[in-house]
């Protein structure tokens, strides 16, 4: 069936469902540590199609793309600046080629690691990467850009221009919040959901939320705040599988598929339109939430 715009099927009253963590599966594939994951767009392109076709499995209704670090200021790390382009849109293709007809693309765009704050880069410089990323996902297939773990509104709202003004792609802008001492939730820039929301809306997102920072308990409070902004833009929730916790030396998150989907219709009743996953979470968390969502 034809996949029209995200925002519409969530205005006519559609709850959908998103996908889940990336990298675990990428390392799983083998993935060294120090390894660009984005080069396996064109050195590994199976095995990153094979990552969303996963998800496509688990009943997703959209599945991102191994485009996180695309930008050319992540890329330069690995000597791989001048591939930006060429990387961004292998990596929408391989989604693409996992998602069909039927399932929308929502390509990933991770922040820069530079700060404007400190003069180490310039919005020119941010709109200028980010208009690239944006070009070649939208070369490669991607229905949308889900511009993701944001926690600086001046970056973030580069990001959505770059897009908006070069590309006909939807626009999510998900931002990442943690618990502060006095309870509340801030990026690390220190913005409350409610600031990045209104940032995100005032430069024409048309998706807005959060990701990864928290579990899906606490991204309940979050949406509501993000909520009292708007009341009608759609809201996306990528939630971890809980608080990590080190075992062994290594990361471990404690929810379960049933513990996330459980969680559910508190978000969808705090205004929450699309559920997914981040870190820890893996096609049985995206099938337990679309068996609850449904």
């Amino acid at each position: 069936m034809p996949r029209g715009k995200i925002a519409d099927a969530v205005r006519a009253g559609r709850v959908l469902v998103s996908d889940g963590a990336w990298g675990t599966f990428l390392h799983e594939k083998g993935l060294k540590p120090g390894e660009c994951p984005e080069s396996w767009c064109a050195s590994r392109f199976d095995d990153v199609a094979e990552v969303a076709r996963g998800y496509v499995a688990a009943g997703a209704d959209m599945v991102q793309s191994n485009s996180f670090g695309g930008s050319c200021f992540k890329l330069e790390h690995y000597g791989l600046a001048d591939e930006a382009a060429a990387l961004n849109e292998a990596a929408a293709r391989a989604s693409r080629a996992a998602a069909g007809e039927a399932v929308w693309v929502i390509a990933s765009i991770g922040p820069t690691g530079k700060m404007l704050v400190t003069g180490e880069v310039t919005e020119e410089e941010l709109y200028g990467a980010f208009k690239t990323q944006a070009v070649a996902l939208e070369a490669g297939g991607a229905d949308a850009v889900c511009i993701e773990t944001m926690s600086d509104a001046a970056e973030a709202v580069q990001a959505i221009r770059a897009a908006k003004e070069n590309t006909g792609l939807e626009v999510i802008c998900t931002f990442t919040f943690e618990r502060t001492v006095r309870g509340d939730f801030r990026t690390m820039m220190g913005l409350s959901p409610a600031d990045a929301a209104k940032a995100a809306v005032e430069a024409g997102a048309d998706i807005i939320g959060s990701n990864c920072g928290n579990g899906i308990v606490y991204m309940v409070e979050i949406v509501n705040e993000m909520r009292a902004v708007d009341n009608d833009i759609p809201i996306l929730v990528h939630a971890n599988a809980g608080l990590p916790r080190v075992v062994d030396g290594r990361n471990v998150f404690p929810d379960a598929p049933e513990d996330m989907a459980r969680q559910a219709p508190a978000l969808i009743a705090a205004g929450a339109n699309i559920i997914g996953g981040c870190c820890g979470t893996t096609p049985a968390h995206i099938q337990a939430i679309a068996d609850a969502v449904r």
